[in-house]
């Protein structure tokens, strides 16, 4: 588990440093219009839900989003991370905690812009476990947000289903995020 963690964490450290470093290396007209490509980087908090409860009380994580701005009040966007559900203490056995359960998930979703900076999100896609044998989870994560140029705060919930099991998570997102 703490080898698929640092993994995990390693790896979006390198694809932040790649990004950041061409980035930095593009020359910018001051008259070039804005990009429509946006990188955000989050922390995530969240309270399992279902059959996830019985073993973990508080979920965490960290996420990168690239998002296209397809329109002032549209945008796709492309969320993959780390999650971890943490083990909370087995009833009744002194000192003896639950596996936590790790989450790499990967999905594809839409934000549409209600104002100028509230948003109404939804995503699909894939929960790649990282525990019994690797079970792959459906995805489904309906949403809403505030965003400014630099920040981005949203709330959702989150559904896992797969393999004859199904849990959620209600989780919130905070994000710091910049034009690519």
């Amino acid at each position: 588990m703490r080898k698929l963690t640092k993994l995990a964490a390693a790896a979006l450290t390198g694809v932040a440093l790649l990004i950041g470093s061409n980035v930095k290396a593009q020359a910018v007209k001051a008259t070039a219009p804005a990009s429509s490509w946006r990188l955000g980087v989050g922390l995530e908090g969240g309270i399992p839900t279902g059959s996830a409860h019985d073993f973990s009380n508080f979920e965490l994580g960290g996420t990168a989003r690239l998002q296209y701005d397809a329109s002032s009040d549209f945008a796709w966007t492309l969320t993959s991370g780390y999650y971890s559900m943490m083990g909370k203490a087995v009833p009744n056995v002194s000192g003896t905690n639950y596996a936590s359960l790790g989450i790499v998930p990967v999905k594809l979703g839409i934000k549409a812009f209600l104002g100028s900076d509230i948003y109404f999100g939804a995503e699909a896609g894939a929960g790649f476990e990282s525990h019994n044998g690797s079970n792959t989870k459906l995805i489904l994560s309906p949403g809403f947000g505030w965003a400014s140029k630099s920040v981005d705060i949203g709330a959702r919930y989150e559904n896992f289903s797969g393999q004859n099991n199904s849990y959620g998570l209600v989780g919130l997102r905070i994000a710091y995020g910049f034009a690519l």
